[in-house]
């Protein structure tokens, strides 16, 4: 056997604390069918995965973490080049949301476009490891496009589900490596019950966010990456968005591990969990102190990676959320839509419906006294925009024929559109 390092030992009850071997393949906890977190020896995990250590390792991109994450064995890694993304400094946009020191983790340079390449690149890889064949998951559209990507690179047969009004994109995405697609009408609750369903009936591993154990701990990479480019600390705050929330859950399990083994101290930013008003389940739990989250019904919004009525690790949110003295925050969508518009016009890029909901929080954050002007402000750039409809009121462009043209008349419209 090929070794990676993993100190992976067993699987825990994120509820019921109940503890289950790591080495056969399952879903939810069954005593609660509730999540279950994978569990590591962190005294032996801190002996090798060193500050030091790190900066020696050839080994790349998500994996660069072996002792905390699950596979055992190097050669049922499935790796398309997830992970080591930017965090960049957006001056522009942040001087002009008065939040001078405002970041950007630009998980649109995943290889499928987005941070779902981290989770599946995890869970693909360990089920493989376990004796799966086969895999079935239900997507808002990014998550299914990286499954059977994935999937592919595994030679594992996927079927995805998705809403039938998912982006073309990705439908596309998913039939071009591959993958069998089921479209549903409903969301992606819906396509979520038929997955679990099927699953067992076609010899398939369903891997629906934090239905199993390990596409939470490739998203927790996204933390330990956060920790080494701040130079070994934590910025004041993370604004996350989030439908299912395995990122937020599985940043604030990174923390937690890397104080473990000593590479930080007990600080922690406040995490913000930022959601649609048209679907805002975890913010109405928030403002009533709820554990819980009741379903969302009627969820609606064009941020489609968000219109999640209900998350079975909602808890688990909740939970990051109050811990870390951070809060929930809804917008609307005409926020969503400008702030698509005016981040890539102050130089952040061409960003995701989900990624502008979070930017867009920002200033509401800024008013509500909770960012201040000195804050270093980290949101998550989730995913890339051109795989959505693109927002509303972009200005249809001229046609200009080579044969036949008057470059004045030409110059006269761009200087009248600049007034």
């Amino acid at each position: 056997m090929n070794r990676t390092g993993s100190t992976l030992t067993h699987l825990e009850g994120a509820l019921s604390g109940e503890t289950y071997s790591a080495d056969e393949l399952m879903n939810l906890d069954p005593a609660d069918n509730r999540p279950l977190l994978a569990r590591y020896d962190l005294d032996r995990a801190a002996r090798t995965l060193t500050a030091e250590s790190l900066e020696k390792r050839r080994t790349g991109g998500l994996w660069h973490w072996a002792e905390l994450l699950p596979v055992r064995d190097q050669d049922h890694i499935v790796h398309l080049g997830e992970g080591d993304t930017p965090l960049l400094a957006q001056r522009r946009l942040g001087d002009a949301l008065g939040v001078p020191h405002l970041f950007t983790k630009a998980e649109g340079l995943n290889p499928t476009g987005s941070f779902k390449a981290r989770g599946m690149s995890a869970a693909v890889s360990r089920a493989v490891e376990l004796g799966a064949s086969a895999f079935t998951a239900p997507s808002a559209g990014n998550a299914g496009g990286a499954l059977a990507a994935y999937g592919a690179a595994a030679g594992a047969e996927v079927t995805v589900l998705m809403p039938v009004d998912v982006s073309p994109a990705n439908r596309d995405e998913v039939l071009a490596t591959g993958g069998r697609l089921i479209l549903v009408e409903g969301l992606i609750s819906d396509c979520g019950k038929i997955s679990v369903e099927l699953a067992p009936r076609i010899g398939a591993f369903d891997v629906s966010t934090l239905k199993e154990p390990y596409r939470v701990e490739g998203k927790k990479t996204m933390g330990f990456e956060l920790v080494e480019q701040f130079g070994w600390r934590l910025p004041d705050v993370i604004v996350y968005p989030t439908g299912g929330g395995t990122g937020l859950v599985g940043m604030w399990k990174a923390f937690a591990e890397l104080e473990a083994i000593g590479l930080i101290g007990p600080e922690r930013p406040q995490m913000v969990s930022v959601q649609a008003k048209g679907c805002a389940p975890i913010v109405r739990a928030f403002e009533r102190g709820e554990r819980f989250a009741e379903p969302w019904e009627g969820a609606d919004t064009r941020a489609s990676g968000i219109r999640v009525p209900s998350a079975v690790g909602d808890f688990l949110i909740l939970d990051a959320l109050r811990e870390s003295g951070g809060t929930a925050v809804a917008v609307d969508e005409g926020s969503i839509g400008e702030m698509q518009t005016f981040a890539g016009r102050m130089g952040v890029g061409y960003v995701s419906p989900e990624s502008a909901a979070a930017l867009a929080a920002v200033p509401e954050l800024r008013d509500r006294g909770e960012v201040g002007p000195g804050d270093e402000v980290v949101v998550f750039d989730c995913g890339i925009g051109q795989k959505y409809p693109p927002p509303s009121g972009l200005s249809e462009p001229p046609v200009v024929d080579p044969s036949d043209y008057d470059v004045d008349e030409i110059a006269e419209r761009i200087m009248a559109s600049e007034g």
